[in-house]
């Protein structure tokens, strides 16, 4: 089955490349920038996804049986600074990979953001949306027109691992720690740790991806998530635990703010049904993955 994967230079990508050719397929990813982790043999294409012609030339080339759609704006602190290149990233780069992926099987991956502050908990797939972000509000319209060309769409909560950017809280803290391990410092700043989420591993994360084009029947929305919600202080004491350094915690006054969202926890009961899939790897066992690659990588 040949696939091919947008945006495969992220954070997701790799290990979505790795899952689909252990499992048979053929891949081409597309990138943006530069690919920084090529996992061979997949194949691998420049592209803008606003080029509307050019996504057409290459998807025609390729003839997929399959898409997965992972190129976005991600970032919610970017998409207040650049809304509108939020929204054209989101919105008019996914009609425009859609609208050329013709008969192939498509996925699309929303985000939990797009229920904003919930009114209970956990989170079901007809729960009402209230995004609070440009992000948050691209995805809902990306979502809109992912209905329009019958894909499926998946609606990933957080998703942490080895190798993701030290934007995201459990690769920032981890990395900080490796930092202060491998400089003999012991303090370790932080901003607010009240807000709680649902974390699941990138590799339990990609898998689901796959069961959801190969098992689900219906071209609906999923949640992806771990159904379980941890503070981000529960996150830093655990990765504090892996330590064998004495690390003082510091709040730093410019990583202070209040999360627009304090809790987020979904249910995935409704893709367990449909796949069959659970998450298999331990919210520890992430955190332990990524400090040891921060560890491998501090120079």
């Amino acid at each position: 089955m040949r696939a091919i994967i947008t945006g495969s230079e992220g954070f997701v990508g790799p290990f979505l490349i790795k899952e689909l050719l252990e499992n048979g397929y053929d891949i081409v990813g597309t990138y943006h920038s530069e690919v920084t982790r090529a996992v061979a043999p997949a194949k691998y294409i420049k592209l803008n996804i606003l080029d509307k012609d050019k996504v057409r030339t290459i998807f025609d080339a390729v003839n997929p049986d399959v898409v997965f759609h992972l190129a976005a704006v991600s970032d919610v602190g970017f998409s207040r600074k650049n809304p509108e290149l939020t929204k054209k990233v989101n919105i008019l780069g996914t009609e425009n990979v859609l609208s050329s992926a013709k008969k192939a099987k498509k996925l699309i991956i929303s985000s939990a953001h797009v229920y904003g502050i919930p009114e209970k908990i956990p989170i079901k797939e007809d729960d009402p949306v209230s995004p609070n972000s440009p992000y948050a509000e691209s995805k809902l319209k990306a979502e809109k027109i992912g209905k329009n060309y019958n894909a499926f769409i998946a609606r990933s909560f957080n998703h942490i691992g080895p190798g993701q950017t030290d934007k995201f809280v459990a690769s920032a803290f981890a990395k900080q720690i490796a930092e202060l391990e491998k400089n003999n410092e012991n303090t370790i700043k932080v901003g607010n740790l009240e807000a709680k989420r649902d974390f699941t591993d990138v590799r339990d994360v990609v898998k689901a991806y796959r069961l959801i084009i190969e098992k689900a029947s219906s071209k609906e929305i999923y949640n992806v998530c771990s159904g379980k919600a941890y503070s981000i202080q529960k996150m830093l004491d655990l990765l504090l635990e892996m330590s064998n350094k004495k690390i003082i915690v510091e709040q730093d006054p410019e990583r202070m703010r209040k999360s627009d969202i304090p809790i987020l926890k979904g249910d995935y009961t409704k893709l367990k049904k449909a796949t069959g899939w659970e998450p298999e790897i331990s919210f520890r066992q992430s955190l332990k993955d990524i400090l040891e690659f921060w560890r491998a990588n501090i120079k």
